[in-house]
């Protein structure tokens, strides 16, 4: 929220001498956070000045200018640059006439941008200054000509000071006002807060006598909300005014533009600034109609099936059974509380106006914004709860301030509906605030600080009556009374003390493991990257099943990015956009990881639900039962990447590139922090190169895959070169560790070593004979490592093979060479009975 402080001060006594610095500073000690300070980023000389005559120039390029003579100084004085009392300058516009008023900038002025001004020669003469658009002074968008000071209705004498008249020596302080906090969107909400902040004197715009603003009668409305939400109807207030005569081509007057400009509002007219204006001021939205456009009495109800709304912006909007619609006769002419209806809009035309100032449903109006995807400052407010005391003090504001401006006349007809407001009592008990917050406020300070922020307080003796006031729907318990409490009391006097945890608390064992495994993985060199978990469902197919072939994926009903509207079903994707975006910026060596949660539908299930459970209270468990049930499978996966060199050229070493290996190596850190054995064995996936796949298991379990990127998938990504992937379900690798990891004892007695060559078929998966192996020589094998695969010379065609690297120790006495003999010859026995493997001459 931006708040001009001139504004500002007509509601509360800021000091004269206050900076925005020391207004900010207030209000961030009632809870605000300061965001910005917004001024219009100029200097002056900027003075008004007189056209006395121009002569018309055709330039060589198409171009006509101007070369004006501006009185900037009254008759025998100097200019406020010191020059002459007329300026001759060089003006490429041409909707201004001999005589008119406009604003000058001197020699010596700053616009924004900045754009300094001086004196320069051009088009053949030297041009004293610039006479400025609205858009130059930084007033709004109009750039069509010069700002002519007459169509906003000023007329100054000669050299008046025209950043003072036009307002543009105004500041405004910009605060984030939080979801439950929607009075402060508003200069009266800000203003009261300020006046908590340091004990200002605070005048409530909003307050005014009754027979001020009741409207007349004899307009037709009517609410026919026929599917309440949480059976709240959707409008508890109506209320409409009607100004006739007005003049739509009126002047704004400058101190609202700049007010509004400063506030982050385009002018768009006197009668929609109006409206704007009251907004910003009361915090109600206001909405105004050409009265002569409408086809009878108004009604708001929901839309119908199959109905459209062209709205302000030009778009046609097909509608929902939930919108909340304003209708005439002809049917829906706006959305409540978000955009009116293009058919009804005030415009140049408008004579006649009739003014809506409403109180809809906070849900509904939220709800229909983010549906039809249509912020705007009315739903930003209504969604946050609107004062329901404030439409009739708002609509009768709204009518003032057309007369005044805008030259009509209030007429009798108007209407209103509306449900009483029942202000609501909470009880809070007697010491409920001090043991919550932690602070001992005496009775008197807790009752003097619910009043201040405009609470009745009745003492029951015991606890205390609270009646919150109208503005502060988010006053709802003695929680939130508290909290209200230690914010007028000040955060600074509650005391900061490290609370004790309570014993047996910390890290399950599943978070544990996870823990374990990234921080393996960054030990070891790779670096995480956590990704959103969007993609697309060609990629789902691609690296989220082994055949490629099409499995199911959960579709976002609305997702963040319309590209990548589907929940991943790989970790992998993610990784390749991490690299792809590296090689761009010239990072060509990458090791990344990451471990997160993947999406697996299982086939035939339909996930998601339309309903929305009632939000004012907790749902129970049958219908958390229901809501588990429309969310697919999750499971925590992780995922390596590598690519480019793993460890570049230096002298006498050559360069070494990222292969298999190294991902085997990165496999075999995730199974040492998780516990596990993982084995390897030849695989296919359909993004990986055949003979260069591996899929990884745990005993007999499958757990995930190792491999290299197809060529034509890696260039898919934009990524030169080998990239080399590992993916494993850490869910389940973690499940089939057991418990706790037992170290192996170590025996003090020394090792025997032997080697062993084994021929086998060529399609005998090293790793099977590697566990043959180890089945076959018993307990005394302490390791077994392939150390070569050779097919050649000397071995049969459709053979190869395999050579291993033996090692034996006894915890209870030094091997003997034939003991290791023999438990050497007992695994080659295995292999042979299981493969045929024979050994190698």
């Amino acid at each position: 929220m931006r708040v001009p402080l001139s504004w500002l001060r007509e509601y509360v006594d800021v000091p004269a001498d206050a900076t925005p610095e020391d207004v900010l500073e207030a209000l961030v000690r009632v809870g605000f956070e300061e965001e910005d300070v917004h001024t219009f980023e100029l200097s002056g000389p900027i003075v008004v000045g007189e056209v006395l005559e121009f002569v018309e120039e055709p330039q060589s390029n198409g171009k006509t200018i101007r070369w004006c003579q501006v009185r900037v100084a009254p008759d025998g004085r100097l200019a406020a640059d010191g020059g002459p009392a007329v300026h001759g300058i060089v003006c490429g516009a041409r909707n201004f006439f001999v005589g008119d008023k406009v604003a000058v900038t001197l020699p010596g002025a700053v616009l924004p941008g900045p754009f300094p001004i001086a004196a320069r020669k051009t088009y053949g003469h030297v041009s004293d200054g610039m006479i400025a658009s609205a858009r130059e002074l930084g007033l709004g968008d109009e750039h069509d000509g010069i700002l002519r000071l007459a169509t906003l209705g000023i007329d100054a004498p000669v050299g008046t000071d025209a950043i003072a008249l036009l307002g543009l020596d105004d500041v405004a302080v910009e605060i984030n006002v939080t979801p439950d906090r929607g009075y402060a969107l508003s200069v009266r909400g800000v203003a009261r807060e300020y006046a908590h902040a340091t004990g200002a004197a605070f005048r409530d715009p909003g307050l005014r006598p009754p027979h001020e603003v009741e409207p007349g009668t004899g307009f037709a409305l009517a609410v026919q909300d026929e599917a309440p939400i949480r059976g709240r109807v959707g409008a508890s207030e109506f209320v409409v005014r009607v100004v006739r005569g007005v003049d739509a081509a009126a002047p704004t007057p400058a101190w609202m533009i700049a007010r509004l400009t400063l506030a982050g509002i385009r002018s768009l007219g006197v009668l929609i600034d109006i409206t704007n204006y009251v907004m910003l001021e009361l915090g109600n939205p206001i909405h105004g109609y050409d009265l002569d456009k409408l086809a009878g009495g108004i009604t708001v109800r929901r839309a119908a099936a199959g109905e459209q709304l062209e709205t302000l912006d030009g778009r046609v909007r097909a509608l929902d059974a939930e919108d909340l619609l304003i209708t005439d006769d002809s049917g829906p002419i706006g959305l409540a509380g978000v955009m009116g209806g293009g058919t009804t809009e005030m415009g140049p035309g408008t004579r006649n106006v009739l003014i809506e100032a409403a109180v809809f449903d906070t849900i509904s109006i939220a709800r229909t914004a983010r549906r039809h995807k249509l912020p705007s400052e009315a739903s930003r407010r209504f969604e946050r709860g609107v004062d329901p005391q404030i439409p009739f003090v708002a609509a009768q504001r709204v009518a003032d301030l057309m007369v005044e401006l805008a030259g009509g006349t209030i007429d009798e007809l108007g209407g209103a509906l509306f449900a009483e407001w029942q202000r609501p009592q909470l009880t809070l008990p007697t010491g409920f605030v001090q043991g919550l917050i932690g602070v001992d406020y005496p009775a008197s300070e807790v009752i003097g600080a619910l009043r201040l922020i405009g609470c009745d307080v009745d003492d029951a003796g015991g606890e205390l009556l609270v009646s919150p006031p109208s503005w502060r729907p988010d006053l709802t318990d003695k929680w939130t009374l508290a909290e209200e409490v230690a914010r007028i009391e000040g955060y600074d006097r509650i005391p900061s003390i490290l609370p004790t945890p309570p014993s047996g608390r910390g890290l399950t064992s599943a978070q544990q493991g996870r823990r374990r495994v990234a921080n393996a993985l960054a030990a070891a060199g790779y670096v995480e990257t956590p990704s959103f978990p969007f993609t697309t469902e060609d990629q789902n197919d691609l690296h989220g099943s082994a055949s490629g072939g099409h499995l199911p994926s959960v579709k976002l009903a609305n997702p963040l990015d319309g590209q990548a509207p589907f929940l991943r079903r790989s970790l992998i994707p993610a990784l390749l956009r991490v690299a792809h975006r590296n090689v761009a910026r010239g990072f060509t060596d990458l090791s990344l990881f990451e471990t997160g949660t993947v999406f697996l539908p299982e086939p035939g299930v339909a996930y998601g639900t339309d309903f929305v459970p009632p939000l004012a209270v907790r749902p129970d468990a049958e219908t958390l039962a229901a809501l588990d049930a429309s969310i697919p499978p999750q499971h925590r996966h992780v995922a390596v990447l590598l690519t480019g060199w793993l460890a570049p050229k230096q002298p006498g070493l050559a360069a070494e590139a990222a292969g298999i290996g190294d991902a085997l190596d990165a496999v075999r850190t995730i199974a040492s922090a998780a516990g596990v054995t993982v084995d390897i064995a030849q695989g296919e996936r359909a993004a990986l190169h055949p003979g260069r796949t591996g899929v990884l298991s745990v005993g007999a379990v499958e757990v995930g895959y190792v491999g290299e990127l197809l060529p034509a998938v890696a260039e898919a990504a934009d990524l030169p070169g080998r990239v080399i992937v590992a993916e494993l379900d850490l869910d389940l690798v973690l499940s089939l560790a057991g418990e706790k990891v037992v170290a192996a004892s170590l025996s003090g007695y020394p090792a025997a070593t032997q080697d062993v060559s084994l021929v086998v078929g060529a399609d005998v998966p090293a790793a099977e004979v590697r566990a043959a192996l180890v089945a076959g020589a018993g307990e005394l094998l302490e390791s077994l490592r392939l150390v070569d695969d050779y097919r050649g010379s000397g071995v049969p065609d459709g053979a190869k093979s395999l050579t291993f690297a033996l090692r034996f120790r006894a915890s209870d006495r030094t091997l003997t060479a034939a003991d290791a003999t023999d438990a050497k010859l007992a695994g080659v026995a295995m292999a042979a009975e299981r493969f045929g493997a024979t050994l190698r001459e």
